[in-house]
């Protein structure tokens, strides 16, 4: 390597952003292996100091309390088990003049609340929710991505920064919106989850493979979630439920016998699939039963 290759390489690393990271954990620490992998000065905190040893073998700094930590760098992001960490762990830190990203799973109040305690202590202050699982974190066609809500301004500073690990999606100056929007879509992958568990076990006990059968469901949730969802969306923004209905809701109503008795004839409880019957049933007698499923958004928020 030439001279001018060597400044050019030092300048390079230079320029990058300095982050500091608090916690250490599966997440964590594969935050701080892609953020290392990309050049960027690395100082991290875990209250286990034992695993730090990993990162710090590739190049992080490790600080010996977590008030050093805050102190080496203006962007600190915290990946933490829950809230009550976060606001143990930077208790006793000067948070004047630095860059929050609270990446650890909250719920929208939370977040709201940390947010200002942040703003209180003189930081500016982002939340953040992870959509991906460590694997995925730094390897970009994995997919995984975090959303981001705060201020608005602190994201578009550091969105180079933040891309490192996983892609980004800011959603907004209310702190809240992120956990929001992290917690929909979980709730929706554990719906997903429960329909898929009660179609495997309705072929548990018979002569069925179910490596062959997963693809068959999984193609089948595939193709079914993305019109429903958009449908759905369109409904609730417009208000007209019993526009482009393809299946109405007296007719569905009308099949769960179906399947209830299905499930009962395989020795299956209907206890994943039954709340939602029952709610689809309630949503017949409030309507005329020619529109759409949108209607049961609404009784749930009641």
């Amino acid at each position: 390597m030439t001279a001018n290759t060597t400044d050019k390489t030092l300048e390079t690393a230079s320029e990058k952003t300095p982050v500091t990271l608090l916690g250490l954990g599966a997440m964590g620490t594969a935050l701080a292996r892609a953020w290392l992998a990309a050049g960027h000065p690395l100082t991290v905190w875990n209250r286990t100091p034992g695993r730090a040893a990993g990162v710090a073998a590739e190049g992080a700094k490790v600080a010996g309390s977590a008030a050093e930590a805050v102190a080496a760098s203006t962007l600190v992001v915290v990946c933490l088990l829950d809230d009550s960490s976060v606001g143990e762990a930077l208790a006793d830190t000067d948070l004047a003049g630095k860059d929050l990203v609270n990446l650890t799973t909250t719920d929208p109040a939370q977040a709201r609340a940390r947010a200002e305690w942040a703003r209180e202590r003189g930081a500016r202050y982002l939340d953040g929710g992870i959509m991906a699982v460590p694997p995925m974190i730094g390897v970009p066609e994995a997919g995984g991505y975090v959303f981001y809500s705060g201020a608005g301004e602190l994201f578009e500073q550091h969105r180079e920064t933040l891309a490192v690990p996983a892609g980004t999606t800011y959603v907004g100056e209310d702190a809240g919106h992120a956990a929001l929007h992290d917690v929909a879509l979980l709730s929706a992958m554990y719906g997903m989850f429960a329909g898929a568990t009660h179609a495997f076990a309705l072929i548990r006990k018979e002569n069925i493979d179910p490596v062959a059968f997963a693809p068959l469901l999984g193609d089948w949730i595939k193709a079914m979630a993305g019109p429903s969802v958009t449908q759905t969306a369109r409904q609730l923004a417009t208000g007209e439920y019993g526009k482009d209905v393809v299946s109405s809701l007296a007719m569905q109503v009308a099949g769960t016998p179906t399947f209830l008795a299905t499930a009962e004839q395989q020795g299956v409880s209907p206890e994943l699939i039954g709340p939602y019957f029952a709610l689809m049933r309630r949503c017949l007698t409030e309507s005329s039963g020619e529109e759409d499923l949108t209607g049961v958004v609404d009784l749930l928020l009641r």
